[in-house]
Formats: structure tokens, C-alpha cells, sequence
């Protein structure tokens, strides 16, 4: 694996210890194709912060770190459905 001096600046701008990109790409929670990039986004949480490493194979079938960065986790809503009042209906029906 081969860290691109832009995927090293980032890291150390952004505090993002070399460990937790290095983990990122190597055990991703979820991945996809960046065709825009000609290469891979790897995405993996660590606590409240999602990591984003974009990785690529050179021309001798190397991988090539080209850039990391992190936000923050995005917090999903699930609509819950209200809970069934059986009380409501005895005091309509008897």
C-alpha cells in the first residue's frame, strides 16, 4: 500500500490517526465505486465520526491511498408507530 502525500496532509489537517484510515480500508463497514475518483470509497465508524478513505490500484496493481477524511455520524430517525391503546378501546366498546 502506498500513502499519497495529499491522503498523509489530509490525515494530519484533519487529526485522523494513520491506524484508523489504514483499518478503514482494510475492514470497511461499506464500500462503492467512485467512478469520478477511478477508484474506491471505504467507509467505516469509529464512535461519532465516519471515516472515508478513497483508494485506487496504480499501474503496477498497487493500492494507492489518495485521500481520508472523516465526518460526523449522521443520526437515523425511525418513524415509530404510536403504541396500541387497548384502555381507549374498553372505554368506547365497554
Amino acid at each position: 500500500m502506498i500513502w499519497t502525500n495529499h491522503a498523509l496532509s489530509r490525515m494530519e489537517e484533519r487529526g485522523i490517526e494513520q491506524g484508523d484510515a489504514w483499518a478503514t480500508w482494510r475492514k470497511p463497514q461499506s464500500s462503492k465505486y467512485a467512478k469520478s475518483r477511478g477508484g474506491w470509497v471505504y467507509k467505516r465508524t469509529f464512535g461519532k465520526q465516519e471515516l472515508e478513505v478513497v483508494a485506487k490500484k496504480n499501474d503496477k496493481n498497487e493500492w494507492l491511498i489518495i485521500s481520508v477524511w472523516s465526518k460526523p455520524v449522521r443520526k437515523v430517525y425511525q418513524h415509530k408507530r404510536p403504541s396500541f391503546n387497548l384502555g381507549f378501546l374498553k372505554k368506547i366498546f365497554g
